[in-house]
């Protein structure tokens, strides 16, 4: 506690550049202005005390938007600003997960949503960690929209080629959808999942998990976690929860049913808030679909 209070200190100690000023005053009236007209979009009218409740969150959503506008103006203009910042002990490779493009569309009946984020790291010595993420992050969720777009169109001439017409095209109201969670972030990691799904369709649902050691500024694995026997360590945990929860009545397919065989380097997993690896098997992948994902923590 001590060591996070003096990081703290030193954090509020560290100045901020006189050249700043301008694009810091520039930076909270964009943010003003973006969220006011976010607002006055959604044209909220419910009732005085809801109208109340959406004045402070709108000004609470001002004061925190200012100040996420000048810490990353602070990073973009000052070098001095990013190796004092890079230096705060508690923290170490200091890492953020922010949204970084938005876009909703809605055309032939067909619904997109995207929400890509980008990861930001302050750190001297990772070696390009976080545009080697974004760049993949970015190409993947663009990917996936392409994709998912197409698919939804084929399916839509295909509708109507066979007797169905616009109006009971639309009533299918065709979503989809790709978005990010952050599921942890700790003094030593930063796990987030990158997600893309179809409302229509389960088949193409796809993700993708992103686990970051913030001490290190490096991706981990399961074996950087659990070490060189992490295959024993965790296929005995999965199993044993498995025997558990099948005794209070879940249904798993057995090994030959091409259920749970053991974990691979490809087994998608998350860091809990406890810092322990949380393995993650998709719907249908060792269990009957009415189960959806399946999560199983490791405990360390």
């Amino acid at each position: 506690m001590k060591e996070l209070e003096q990081a703290r200190k030193r954090y509020d100690e560290i100045p901020v550049p006189g050249e700043l000023q301008d694009r810091i005053r520039r930076a909270e009236g964009d943010a003003r202005a973006y969220l006011e007209a976010r607002q006055d979009s959604r044209k909220p009218s419910q009732s005085k005390l809801r109208g109340i409740s959406h004045r402070r969150v709108r000004k609470g959503l001002w004061a925190a938007a200012a100040a996420m506008a000048v810490f990353v103006t602070a990073l973009n203009t000052s070098t001095v600003f990013a190796q004092e910042v890079g230096k705060i002990p508690v923290i170490g490779a200091v890492a953020r997960v922010f949204t970084f493009r938005t876009d909703e569309q809605q055309q032939d009946g067909i619904w997109l949503s995207v929400e890509i984020p980008s990861v930001e790291m302050i750190a001297e010595d990772t070696g390009g960690l976080a545009d080697s993420i974004n760049e993949e992050i970015h190409a993947l969720c663009q990917q996936y929209a392409d994709e998912a777009v197409a698919r939804a169109e084929d399916y839509r001439t295909a509708f109507l080629e066979t007797g169905g017409t616009e109006e009971e095209w639309k009533a299918h109201n065709i979503q989809i959808r790709v978005w990010y969670e952050i599921k942890s972030q700790t003094e030593d990691y930063l796990s987030f999942l990158v997600m893309g799904t179809e409302n229509w369709t389960s088949a193409y649902s796809e993700s993708r998990y992103y686990n970051i050691d913030l001490k290190e500024g490096s991706l981990v694995t399961l074996e950087d976690v659990l070490g060189e026997d992490y295959r024993e360590i965790a296929d005995a945990s999965i199993r044993g929860q498995m025997r558990k929860r099948t005794e209070s009545g879940e249904v798993f397919w057995t090994e030959e049913e091409g259920g749970f065989s053991g974990v691979t380097d490809a087994t998608k997993f998350y860091m809990n808030e406890a810092g322990n690896p949380v393995v993650v098997f998709d719907k249908y992948e060792i269990a009957p679909g009415s189960s959806g994902e399946i999560e199983f923590e490791i405990e360390r």
